[in-house]
């Protein structure tokens, strides 16, 4: 990791971190235009000083939490963002770092949501994502939970129509694209790796959207919000332990 001076008194500037990128003259900023200000960078949410894994982790996620989540969870990591540019084998364990997580923790979550618990666990079993090389063996059994959650998706999907079909679609989309899954997404596409892992990881896509269609077609708004929110809330803790594991690996 690059060595990087943080100038303390624009850190003391940052109260709070807001959606979106913005100019210098807006008295607004992200997480990575912060990390570029506190280290005197030129304006920008791509800073030099943040590995590029890491920046498009946080980059997706400043964008879509809420005010309150954003600045409880990310604004206290921006000084720990600085200086963790390295070269390009560390890009590649971070980002296979956030594609592990998005098949082993957060796809399964949604899964049980689902009441695909066999599924769920299926992935949850699944040896660590170390090396694109695993990608062939790992792909049947990613695919194999994507056909089964696009079938109790269409199942609920069925059921629910009918009673509730405009608020458990609003439901399903905020379970299916919560701000932890495009995070790390967007960490694990930016690495630009092959087709193979293209197709794997599509298919993990793929089964927690179903898994989370489920979910939210189960019930109508009020209760899919509520059976929701524990789920939220628990893979926002275990992405921040991601974000810094991040951080922290050489």
């Amino acid at each position: 990791m690059n060595a990087v001076t943080i100038i303390p008194e624009r850190l003391a500037e940052i109260v709070r971190l807001d959606e979106g990128a913005h100019s210098q003259n807006d008295g607004a900023m992200c997480a990575m235009e912060a990390a570029a200000y506190i280290t005197g960078e030129p304006w920008s949410d791509h800073p030099q000083c943040v590995c590029p894994v890491i920046a498009a982790f946080a980059r997706s996620w400043n964008d879509s939490l809420p005010d309150e989540e954003r600045n409880t969870i990310l604004l206290p990591l921006v000084p720990r963002f600085v200086g963790t540019r390295g070269d390009s084998a560390l890009e590649v364990r971070r980002a296979l770092m956030a594609a592990d997580w998005l098949v082993r923790v957060h796809t399964p979550a949604w899964l049980r949501l689902a009441k695909l618990d066999k599924q769920a666990d299926a992935l949850a079993r699944l040896p660590e994502i170390t090396a694109m090389a695993q990608v062939p063996s790992i792909r049947p059994a990613i695919e194999a939970v994507r056909d089964d959650a696009d079938a109790a998706r269409d199942a609920a999907r069925d059921a629910a129509r009918a009673a509730a079909w405009g608020a458990a679609r609003a439901a399903a989309w905020a379970a299916a694209w919560d701000a932890a899954w495009a995070a790390a997404w967007d960490a694990a596409r930016d690495a630009a790796w092959d087709a193979a892992r293209d197709a794997a990881w599509d298919a993990a896509r793929a089964a927690a959207w179903g898994a989370a269609r489920a979910a939210a077609w189960a019930a109508a708004w009020d209760a899919a919000r509520d059976a929701l929110k524990p789920t939220m809330i628990e893979l926002q803790a275990s992405a921040r332990d991601l974000l810094i594991r991040m951080i922290e690996a050489e």
